[in-house]
């Protein structure tokens, strides 16, 4: 940190606290600071200093470089919104934006949940999705965006789940190759529940269902291996920490019952992950590997979505693994998953940049590519991403090919294995950028629409590489 420039970090510090739960007091007291001196902070009558700094990283284990930047998906957020056509003449500039994220984050992200409501309200109208009495839609906030927020906004670690899965493997003590019996055993001794793999022309479109009447956990046959012992942990954490799981749901004041119920999935998931990939026994393998992943997934029988998956979530104070973010992505590029540890500019409201080499994936199925990135920040991340197949119809046939872009920041590349023959010092990089219509980099082939904030030119004697040439 330059000591001859005073640092601000008053809606940083706020965001923490409340991602925390702390009180004022609460973090004055763990700081070693007095609240009235906390609340000048927050309010950035006061700048913060190294010593303050220091006891925030010591506090909370928290890397001092994703506290300078916190913020910056907020404010790539409100550029996203702000990029739409009904504020094209308030000409905000992206300052002004960044001001704005940064003094008041709560503020920014209720803006941000009220534009999606507005999206989202705008496609119920288009589908006649109305009540009976033909006034108001049925839902204005999507359940499963209020749960990836919910997520982002942990960092997509939950140490209250990561204790639940080890007082579970405590109790099954065995090594991770073992677990599949060893959870079926359990099922069946502890809670009286039988497994049975079945056919698909019972199961229908389910690939798992448990009766509660019979007590009898059913397990289609499409699923891949790792799939059914997930499908067993699943139910294992179900049974013995649904109670534990439904008060930490509620704790998070879901808006709605299904936003309740998918968060209680969502949770339940992230136990039996936990459960397939013990944190400790994991990390060390990982970093033993150097984070290869077609190497150590084995070890612990899960897929690559699934090891790619748990690396985001390898957040523990003390114990951090990379701070990676992993996205999955159809042929079409809408997301249908993202977690990150540490920030990263997801598009909210579209797809990702076609020129990261995510997409590629769909042309060498089951092939690992990589690429280091920059993003419009200046940014460098290096990526990892593949195929993966996810059996969702009736017949096998019917797989879907996704694909899984896992990525960490371009200074923890060294500790890969998949970077290995790349020049880190002096890398090539691919400039992607986020949606187009707030993507400002100029000469793009790929580019689907001009920036909101620029003018489009359009010249009748010349045809340029851009489709969509745009001056300042």
């Amino acid at each position: 940190m330059d000591s001859g420039k005073k640092l601000f970090l008053g809606g940083r510090l706020r965001r923490l606290r409340r991602d925390l739960g702390h009180s004022q007091a609460q973090m004055a007291t763990e700081l070693r600071i007095s609240a009235s001196y906390l609340n000048l902070l927050e309010r950035n009558q006061r700048p913060v200093t190294t010593q303050v700094l220091l006891r925030l990283v010591e506090a909370y284990d928290i890397d001092l470089k994703s506290l300078t930047l916190d913020g910056q998906d907020g404010g790539s957020n409100l550029e996203e919104v702000l990029a739409d056509r009904l504020f094209a003449d308030l000409s905000i500039s992206r300052h002004e934006i960044a001001e704005s994220a940064e003094a008041a984050p709560g503020v920014t992200d209720a803006f941000v949940r009220l534009y999606r409501a507005y999206l989202e309200r705008g496609r119920l109208i288009d589908l006649g999705a109305f009540d009976r009495d033909r006034r108001a839609p049925r839902a204005t906030i999507e359940p499963t965006e209020w749960v990836r927020d919910l997520v982002g906004a942990q960092r997509n670690h939950f140490p209250e789940l990561e204790q639940y899965a080890e007082s579970i493997l405590a109790a099954l003590a065995v090594e991770p190759q073992d677990l599949a019996a060893a959870a079926q055993q359990r099922l069946q001794a502890a809670h009286g529940t039988r497994c049975r793999v079945m056919p698909i022309e019972v199961m229908g479109g389910l690939l798992r269902r448990y009766d509660h009447h019979r007590r009898r956990l059913m397990l289609s046959e499409t699923l891949a291996p790792a799939g059914r012992v997930f499908g067993m942990c699943y139910q294992l954490a179900l049974l013995e920490h649904g109670a534990d799981v439904k008060a930490l749901a509620d704790r998070f004041a879901p808006p709605d019952a299904t936003s309740l119920r998918l968060l209680k999935v969502f949770l339940t998931n992230y136990i039996a992950a936990a459960l397939m990939m013990p944190y400790a026994k994991f990390l060390a393998a990982m970093e033993a590997s150097a984070y290869d992943i077609e190497r150590v997934r084995p070890r612990f029988g899960v897929s690559f979505e699934q090891a790619a998956h748990r690396l985001t979530s390898l957040g523990r104070q003390g114990a951090r693994g990379i701070p990676f973010f992993m996205v999955r992505i159809d042929a079409a590029g809408n997301i249908s998953k993202r977690y990150a540890a540490e920030t990263f500019p997801f598009s909210r409201f579209g797809g990702t940049c076609p020129r990261w080499n995510v997409h590629d994936c769909f042309r060498t199925p089951g092939r690992i590519l990589t690429q280091i990135i920059e993003t419009p920040d200046g940014q460098r991340y290096f990526t990892v991403s593949r195929t993966v197949r996810r059996v969702s119809g009736l017949l096998a046939s019917q797989d879907d090919e996704l694909v899984v872009g896992l990525g960490c920041d371009l200074r923890y590349a060294s500790k890969l294995r998949y970077a290995r023959g790349f020049d880190l010092a002096a890398p090539l990089v691919v400039e992607i950028g986020p949606s187009c219509r707030i993507c400002e980099r100029p000469a793009c082939p790929q580019r689907a629409a001009a920036p909101i904030s620029k003018n489009l030119i359009i010249e009748e004697a010349s045809k340029s590489l851009a489709p969509f040439p745009f001056g300042r």
